[in-house]
């Protein structure tokens, strides 16, 4: 019995290799696509990096009372998370690991200081890196890779809305205005799939990635209690 079960397992190998090898078959392999490996080892590490920093922006901002700013920046957190969950997945699939270079996160400043960088950081990813990388990947043709850096970019282009009111309020008349951007009531939900990160849940699907509208979870807020809902008169 026993040598008839590894007859049959060295049967398996030798039809699968091949399958592999038969006229047009393709095997998926790092060494085909180096741009495309280099490409999400490079926002890999820069997505981790943003969400740590987003973390500890979060946590500054409540320090400092400034709840519903603390809840934006862990919201947009945990849409970096997703990014670069979604860069390792593919990177593992490739048979290449994850970049093992020190984290260099932001430095953690007051939290005016902190939204201007990340308003910063942000159009830049969205003016001039996703597109550059994108133009680097696409005649390697790799669709997953292409789809997930995608969606990050276009999630990115949210969270540089969602910042706008808060860089406005940074550069000018910060007290008066954050103070009113505090007094709001505001739910952020992230879908799970690419990142994107809104105020209200859509009804049907993801603007994204197209996935249902079932795939977004609410974040939760950053504190106990928080402004109650506007009321139209």
């Amino acid at each position: 019995m026993a040598n008839t079960d590894w007859f049959r397992n060295v049967l398996k190998v030798l039809l699968i290799g091949a399958l592999l090898l038969a006229p047009g078959a393709t095997v998926c392999v790092a060494a085909d696509y180096p741009e495309t490996v280099q490409a999400l080892q490079e926002r890999y590490q820069d997505e981790v990096e943003a969400h740590v920093s987003y973390t500890r922006f979060s946590d500054k901002a409540l320090a400092e009372g400034y709840p519903n700013s603390a809840y934006l920046f862990k919201s947009l957190a945990a849409s970096e998370a997703i990014h670069a969950r979604n860069f390792k997945r593919i990177l593992d699939t490739l048979g290449v690991g994850t970049p093992r270079e020190p984290l260099q996160p932001r430095p953690v400043e007051s939290t005016r200081p902190n939204i201007l960088h990340a308003t910063g950081i942000e159009t830049d990813e969205i003016d001039h890196r996703y597109p550059a990388i994108l133009a680097r990947i696409k005649p390697e043709n790799h669709q997953a890779a292409i789809d997930n850096l995608t969606w990050a970019w276009e999630a990115e282009k949210q969270h540089r809305k969602l910042l706008g009111r808060m860089q406005d309020a940074a550069k000018k008349w910060f007290k008066f205005l954050i103070a009113h951007i505090e007094g709001e009531y505001v739910d952020y939900h992230v879908c799970q799939i690419c990142g994107s990160t809104l105020v209200e849940r859509p009804v049907d699907h993801c603007p994204i990635c197209s996935q249902p509208a079932s795939h977004y979870h609410a974040i939760p807020y950053v504190a106990a209690v928080r402004a109650d809902p506007e009321e139209d008169y």
